[in-house]
């Protein structure tokens, strides 16, 4: 953590609103990005984020410096994540309405186009379990090291990395068709 943020940590513990909010301002993009890629539903990312952060003003006394702040916010963003998608897959259990729709299957096309590629990733993505998907996402999208993520999620790196290269294999498995 650098020093500029060591001294708005120190000042936000003290009470300081501003340095809290200049806090949230560095942070609040990657925040977002993280819960809108866990969720895929743009509303419930910015919630989820809203949330993260009135739990880290509520907790800043709680923040040791261990690690830096900002991995701090990914891991109280992380499991507000994961949180909501096991609140989610218990209530799509429970059916509202019955289903009338019948499968629809698709062509591979000869060609194809990078919108294409990255929406099926983006599903691919989406599809994998809930650990997975956020350990493929704080690395591959916000490019942090197994060290950093292992101790957002307070497991082994070794547990990281196996979680990352299981989303990886299932990614590759369901994209075979874009080689």
């Amino acid at each position: 953590m650098d020093i500029d943020n060591r001294e708005l940590v120190a000042r936000a513990k003290d009470g300081d609103r501003q340095a809290f909010d200049k806090l949230v301002k560095e942070n609040k993009d990657k925040m977002f990005a993280l819960t809108l890629r866990m969720t895929g539903d743009r509303e419930a990312a910015l919630d989820l984020t809203q949330d993260s952060f009135l739990t880290a003003y509520k907790e800043i006394g709680s923040f040791r410096g261990e690690a830096g702040f900002s991995s701090w916010l990914y891991r109280i963003a992380s499991n507000k994540a994961l949180n909501y998608l096991k609140r989610k897959k218990i209530l799509s259990f429970i059916p509202l309405t019955e289903k009338t729709s019948d499968s629809v299957s698709y062509e591979m096309p000869e060609y194809v186009d990078g919108e294409l590629l990255n929406k099926e990733l983006a599903l691919a993505v989406n599809s994998l379990p809930p650990k997975q998907k956020l350990v493929f996402n704080l690395r591959f999208y916000e490019q942090l090291p197994f060290g950093e993520i292992a101790a957002i999620l307070n497991k082994s790196e070794s547990t990281v990395k196996t979680n990352y290269q299981k989303a990886i294999e299932k990614l590759r498995k369901k994209l075979e068709g874009f080689r």
